[in-house]
């Protein structure tokens, strides 16, 4: 890649625009950073110690769980670092090793999420089936399926985009290395490369959506047919918190990468703080505050075991 570019390192701009609140970003990242990591850590030992929550359900969540903290982990300590250091320089290989970490956990969270809700779709409309079907292999196959096809989907369009010359321009108008602005600066044509992350991202995004709203229109379909209001009430909840993790990340992603890259401005760091860390950090708490048994193995943690 060096032949290719004169390029040895990229400048962020992140949020240098607005001087005058440093401090108060650093703060907000900090403290968004450091909740984040203690809320998913502190989901996956419940999950880890408590053997009510050994089912595939918890299974899927704990790996939703360490997904989020690598998905924060790659941007949001070097945002921090760079506010305090006053340095908005990355290197040409640190810059698609963050675009490309970035990428690769956020194409297999949107995979777990679809395999999430297919979980959710055997536990409602075959209850009486569901242990015998998602079986603990069943649920390891699934989870590495996920992480295998984040790799796969993730690979190609970063290595398009590493072969693109890049002469002089080497200002990152975003507050991390991401695609669209790295296509931006690029002095070659990308428009292959654009139509190629915009092919991938789609397949990725689209199959995946099309697998939740199938998985949630059967489900929907086995609950109108339960007679109880209770027994639908029950089916409903079970389903709650995943419907809304699964609403905001897909609709964040689609408006972030199914589109030109010509649209880049604020409004997609705005957007990007969304996906890349507030969904990290309320993640866990939707799945954790809306659910029984999770808040039920937290004070069995907390009161008996003095674990936590």
């Amino acid at each position: 890649m060096r032949n290719k570019t004169n390029v040895n390192e990229f400048i962020i701009l992140g949020f240098s625009s607005v001087q005058e609140y440093q401090n108060l970003f650093l703060a907000f990242f900090l403290t968004i950073y450091l909740i984040t990591l203690t809320v998913n850590i502190s989901l996956l030992t419940i999950i880890r110690l408590s053997l009510e929550l050994h089912k595939p359900m918890y299974f899927f969540l704990g790996n939703l769980s360490f997904l989020e903290l690598g998905y924060i982990s790659v941007t949001v300590p070097k945002i921090i670092m760079d506010i305090v250091r006053q340095n908005k320089n990355i290197s040409f290989s640190g810059c698609f090793t963050q675009l490309f970490f970035f990428t690769f956990l956020g194409a297999t969270e949107t995979i777990l999420l679809a395999v999430m809700s297919f979980d959710r779709y055997l536990a409602v409309c075959f209850p009486l089936r569901y242990s015998s079907i998602m079986t603990q292999k069943a649920c390891f196959v699934l989870a590495a399926a996920s992480w295998v096809f984040g790799f796969l989907t993730t690979s190609c369009p970063i290595i398009k985009i590493s072969e693109l010359h890049f002469c002089n321009a080497n200002v990152i108008n975003h507050f991390f290395c991401e695609a669209a602005p790295l296509l931006q600066l690029s002095c070659s044509n990308a428009d292959f490369q654009e139509l190629f992350v915009i092919v991938c991202a789609s397949t990725v995004i689209l199959s995946s959506v099309i697998l939740t709203m199938t998985s949630y229109g059967c489900i929907l379909r086995a609950i109108l047919k339960i007679p109880s209001a209770t027994g639908k009430h029950k089916a409903a909840s079970t389903c709650a918190s995943h419907l809304i993790v699964v609403t905001t990340f897909y609709s964040t992603m689609f408006a972030m990468y199914i589109k030109p890259t010509a649209s880049e401005g604020s409004l997609n760091k705005i957007m990007a703080l969304f996906y890349a860390v507030f969904t990290p950090l309320v993640n866990p708490f939707i799945y954790s505050l809306r659910n029984k048994e999770v808040k039920e193995a937290f004070s069995k943690l907390v009161i008996k075991k003095g674990v936590l």
